[in-house]
């Protein structure tokens, strides 16, 4: 399914499901399938659908076919990928964009996990963001507070308990009434020498190591901006190595600015859509607009920052010709480094009547199909999922 529209797949459309993919039944709906005798789409009343959620790497094409059984409440925030089985093993809709183990559960041993947060809590006892993080990593499972307790990768920097948006899919708050948060959000604004602490430590000990600010666990880390300054120029007063980068909004280009004159070396630009109509649906701002997102990114790249766009992607809405022709623009006018094919993990029905989207599947080109045009028009456009380390670190100067 793709925007309420169905589609018979084909052996090219699937993969086998990836280890650390969950498998979801899908209450309240009626699974669809396909009946080859009358060449129809025809509902399974007696049958849930099954759905995929496969792990980070993994950019879902097509999501599980269904229809609601009168007014359902809206799935939880997860992607929810069409299924298949064949021989035995199940398979899904997905591309993997990114060959990253960083975030593969396989090799984050959990009794390492807590020998890490035991040490760096003796180290740093006073650290509110050591003990924030440990709740993160043991009881919601977030790789990037894993990573950092197992001296690895990327290392997380909440900072922020505010938002100026209201992200229809955000998962530390959401309304009452609605679907469940993943995690709750930080509570408090750290200390510039709490933040350098932890990132100082990340970087001393990791061989290629990345530090962000912006995570799912806080609001916006640019109305942390005066706090973030300060940590970095004390980071880098303290150590030249690694990257310092930040997942935003990009909703204040005067502080983007500033954060990249103290040291930052990447920011990783959150979107749904390229088209202001469909962001301003979707992220509810206050107090910035579209115009400030795309003046970031240019202050950025002024400064030699690298620049990665977070496109938050839809079957049937990121690979429509009139998103795709939007997008396109977008990349020409802002030479980006970098496309992060993130899911958008929300319920599709929802997400397409929310956003009043209406889209016919011969305007549908393919989410696998729209990343492989983008790579051969954009030929030194870095594509993948996660945020990179090479090529940041040697421009600074």
């Amino acid at each position: 399914m793709k925007g309420g529209h169905f589609f018979r797949l084909g052996p090219t459309d699937l993969i086998k499901l990836p280890p650390g993919s969950e498998i979801f039944n899908l209450p309240d709906r009626m699974a669809v399938a396909y009946d080859p005798r009358t060449l129809n789409f025809i509902q399974e009343k007696d049958r849930l659908p099954m759905a995929a959620f496969l792990p980070p790497g993994y950019t879902v094409t097509y999501n599980s076919a269904y229809r609601e059984v009168g007014r359902p409440k809206p799935l939880p925030l997860f992607a929810y990928a069409a299924c298949a089985i064949h021989d035995g093993d199940i398979y899904a809709a997905a591309v993997r964009v990114d060959r990253s183990l960083c975030h593969d559960s396989r090799f984050m041993d959990m009794g390492r996990v807590r020998r890490g947060a035991a040490k760096l809590n003796k180290i740093f006892p006073k650290n509110r963001i050591v003990k924030h993080l440990e709740r993160c990593a043991l009881s919601y499972g977030c790789p990037n507070a894993k990573n950092l307790f197992l001296a690895r990768y990327e290392a997380p920097l909440p900072t922020s308990p505010a938002c100026n948006a209201q992200c229809a899919g955000c998962i530390s708050y959401q309304p009452k009434n609605r679907c469940p948060v993943t995690q709750p959000r930080i509570k408090f604004i750290p200390t510039p020498g709490e933040i350098a602490q932890i990132a100082l430590y990340h970087i001393d000990n990791v061989r290629r190591p990345i530090v962000s600010f912006g995570q799912g666990c806080e609001g916006e880390p640019l109305l942390s901006a005066a706090v973030i300054e300060k940590a970095i120029r004390s980071i880098r007063r303290c150590s030249s190595k690694g990257v310092i980068n930040m997942n935003t909004n990009a909703s204040s280009p005067g502080a983007v600015a500033r954060l990249f004159d103290a040291g930052l070396d990447s920011i990783r630009v959150s979107l749904n859509s390229a088209r202001e109509k469909y962001y301003v649906k979707y992220y509810k701002p206050k107090n910035y607009s579209f115009n400030d997102l795309i003046r970031s990114i240019k202050e950025a790249r002024k400064r030699g920052g690298f620049v990665s766009l977070n496109y938050l992607t839809m079957p049937g809405f990121t690979d429509s010709l009139d998103e795709i022709a939007a997008f396109k623009k977008l990349i020409e006018e802002t030479r980006v480094d970098m496309i992060q094919w993130r899911n958008l993990n929300y319920d599709p029905l929802r997400y397409f009547e929310e956003l009043g989207i209406s889209v016919r599947p011969e305007e549908m080109f393919g989410i696998k199909e729209t990343i492989h045009m983008l790579k051969r028009e954009f030929p030194k456009l870095k594509m993948g999922y996660f945020n990179p380390y090479e090529g940041i670190d040697s421009r600074r100067v």
